[in-house]
């Protein structure tokens, strides 16, 4: 007969364990950040125009923003193709991230989790296309018992993080207790989200977000290998 795995809140070892943990993706289970904003800028570049580094910071993490098409047409003074910009984008950006190996202590965590039967979700503000297929070329999706992205909610932008819908999605497929979720995020959208959810949060400043304020989280660590699921859920119990 197979080990029951403990419920939420119980002690593995000496330890309390989170009821579950809910990633974020972009920035945090993979940089895709970097490259994205590089592919970007040099598109900018080659128009002249220079790519607001405080702008987009703020795009971080949410869909709920103007496109940066938008932004570049408005700076130039004249109508582009959006189409033909976001392909350009696609071809530079996705050499490079096809190329990521994911963020350095995920699969330990994960390990770590699975190991004290703590279910673990994934909640993005990108679309499950992009999500899952990325998932699926690491081969490891099937490590996190749910996947919430904006298709979850609508794609309405506005039910993207800062918002807490995906999260609040997460945890009701989960079928465990907001507060009893830690989530871990790169982006201040996402900790926003997280303690509107009603959760506990560490933030995982990435390479983009490193010089962001994270003052909102519970926790700040350099990377996912600085944490355990023991160290979550002492850091969960005493939230």
């Amino acid at each position: 007969m197979g080990r029951r795995p403990p419920a939420p809140g119980a002690v593995t070892g000496c330890a309390p364990v989170p009821g579950a943990l809910v990633f974020d993706f972009d920035g945090l289970i993979l940089d895709t950040e970097s490259p994205t904003y590089d592919a970007v800028a040099r598109i900018f570049a080659e128009h002249e125009v220079d790519l607001e580094l405080g702008w987009w910071h703020s795009t971080l993490g949410t869909s709920n923003h103007v496109h940066w098409t938008d932004v570049l047409a408005d700076r130039v003074g004249r109508p582009l193709d959006r189409d033909e910009l976001v392909a350009r984008r696609e071809q530079a950006r996705l050499v490079v991230i096809e190329s990521l190996a994911v963020s350095d202590g995920l699969v330990d965590l994960l390990d770590g989790a699975e190991a004290a039967g703590v279910p673990c979700a994934v909640a993005s503000s990108s679309g499950i296309g992009w999500v899952g297929g990325h998932l699926d070329r690491l081969r490891i999706r099937d490590r996190f018992a749910a996947l919430i992205t904006s298709d979850d909610v609508g794609r309405d932008p506005r039910r993207t993080k800062p918002a807490p819908d995906l999260f609040l999605a997460a945890a009701a497929a989960l079928q465990v207790d907001p507060a009893s979720c830690v989530v871990l995020e790169d982006s201040p959208n996402g900790v926003a989200a997280g303690r509107a959810a009603g959760m506990v949060v560490v933030a995982v400043p990435g390479p983009m977000t490193a010089p962001l304020d994270f003052s909102a989280a519970h926790l700040v660590v350099p990377s996912l290998a600085a944490v355990d699921v023991n160290r979550l859920g002492r850091l969960a119990a005493t939230v």
